[in-house]
């Protein structure tokens, strides 16, 4: 297969200089946050969408814009709130009375980083309307089918400390999401040299990081990802993982088993294989490891793991049961 392929030095040491030019321009804008950054190069580099929870205020627009800013790509942030309706995302056709015709007007979905802010509190309809435009990447308004630009990456925020009026997300959509990953504040050192940037002036309007990266370098880079080599032995161990998920109740603590619901489907196994080669990659390796899948655990999993309302009730957490499940299959 070609994407078992071996990558060639030189590829390898080109994606190594590349990725190094993005994570420093990164850098200038966005202190800490390390693994947000690893995140969003993930999904740079496979193509898959990501799913962020926080609370307000942890540079998730920030890092958004500043990658996008990074690659040359363009960028659309959209603030979901109960009104918005499919059309505002997509696109519609509008009436031009001096033509007699209507015109298409696409919407902001079509751009290369689509940032989806408090997903939640969209409604189901405006949800399904962009989940399927990331599925099928392409959007159809009124019988005409646009294709979304390439790369294209959604990234997608949910608020954890407001649920009145909002939308939960389905579990069946949530799956959509190659990963999943909970930010945290922080530390005093990081939000102390936070003000000092503010002061400097590095978060002006005027002090935007010129592009390090072009889309054709981007393309080429998902190219080199996509060639990563993974053993038969971890694939099995990824498969082995999600497998465990659905039959917990055979490998893990029955009273731990109890609390799961669902397992995760084979979209695990898919966001597992892909995104433990852009690991592979930035780790500078050009074949994956155990140890890569195991560090995606909790991002892959845990919206894909449904829990019971017994788990709500015993506050026993989902990366409590990944953790488990981890240490119920053997390393290869």
């Amino acid at each position: 297969m070609v994407a078992n392929a071996r990558i060639q030095p030189d590829d390898l040491s080109g994606a190594q200089s590349l990725l190094g030019r993005i994570s420093q321009s990164f850098e200038l804008k966005v202190v800490g946050q390390n693994r947000l950054r690893e995140t969003l190069l993930i999904g740079l580099m496979t193509g898959g969408h990501i799913l962020l929870e926080s609370v307000p205020g942890l540079a998730k627009t920030t890092a958004a814009q500043t990658l996008s800013d990074t690659v040359s790509a363009s960028f659309s942030r959209i603030q979901c709130t109960p009104d918005l309706l499919p059309s505002d995302i997509v696109g519609t056709q509008i009436y031009d009375a001096s033509k007699g015709a209507f015109t298409t007007q696409l919407g902001p979905v079509h751009a290369n980083l689509v940032l989806l802010d408090e997903i939640n509190r969209s409604s189901a309809k405006t949800q399904s309307a962009m989940l399927e435009a990331m599925q099928e990447r392409q959007t159809s308004i009124g019988g005409t089918v646009y294709r979304l630009p390439e790369p294209f990456l959604v990234l997608a925020t949910q608020n954890p400390i407001e649920q009145e009026g909002t939308y939960q997300l389905p579990e069946a959509q949530m799956d959509r999401f190659m990963l999943k990953d909970v930010l945290d504040y922080p530390s005093p050192v990081e939000e102390a040299e936070v003000l000092h940037r503010i002061d400097s002036g590095v978060f002006s309007a005027q002090s935007t990081p010129a592009p390090v990266a072009s889309l054709q370098e981007v393309r080429w880079l998902q190219s080199v990802t996509g060639r990563v080599y993974i053993d038969p032995a971890v694939v099995r161990y990824i498969v082995g993982l999600v497998y465990v998920t659905r039959h917990a109740d055979q490998y893990i603590d029955p009273a731990l088993a109890e609390f799961i619901e669902f397992g995760a489907s084979p979209r695990a196994s898919i966001a597992f294989s892909q995104a433990a080669r852009a690991i592979a990659i930035l780790q500078g390796r050009d074949h994956v490891i155990p140890e890569d899948v195991k560090s995606l655990a909790h991002r892959v999993l845990r919206h894909r793991i449904i829990l019971g309302f017994a788990a709500a009730a015993e506050q026993v957490r989902v990366e409590t049961i990944i953790d488990a499940i981890l240490g119920s299959v053997q390393t290869p």
